[in-house]
């Protein structure tokens, strides 16, 4: 960890994750199609409901390990020589609302559940705008050139 305060392949791990979750999240709904970008040549597959939600879980699950393994170095080692940025901590309240939520989705969609309409539009509406808040923090911590969600504890003496 040197100079970062956590590994640079768990960061890029992380947005490249967040990323590819956010597209074929995307994707599920009718967009491929409507905007053409199933004309695209080697895009055709963002049309096909089924193997872009497919996508979507696996992703979800590696989002879920990424975020696991970051939370358990926090526990076990991190939180001792850092702190959340307030940008961090806003995010990573976003992640985590995020994770529950797909997780509610994913449970909604098992083949014996049933749920109330109204809460599946909650789930849907909570999951999309998490979506939409963590871009925009992601984008105000760009802006201001403070994306680290932690930085190293200062000591007063």
């Amino acid at each position: 960890m040197k100079n970062r305060p956590y590994p640079r392949w768990l960061s890029r791990l992380f947005i490249l994750c967040v990323a590819a979750l956010t597209f074929t999240g995307f994707m599920q709904m009718p967009l491929a199609k409507r905007y053409a970008l199933t004309a695209v040549p080697g895009m055709a597959w963002t049309g096909d409901f089924f193997l872009v939600h497919r996508m979507h879980y696996v992703l979800g699950a590696l989002f879920l390990f990424v975020i696991g393994l970051a939370a358990a170095n926090w526990l076990r080692s991190w939180r001792r020589e850092l702190t959340l940025t307030r940008l961090g901590s806003a995010r990573a309240v976003a992640v985590g609302g995020l994770a529950v939520s797909g997780l509610l989705r994913v449970y909604r969609n098992l083949p014996d559940v049933t749920l109330d309409p109204l809460w599946i539009v909650t789930i849907e509406w909570v999951h999309l705008t998490l979506v939409m808040v963590l871009g925009v923090l992601a984008l105000v911590a760009l802006v201001r050139g403070a994306s680290a969600y932690a930085v190293r504890k200062r000591y007063v003496s």
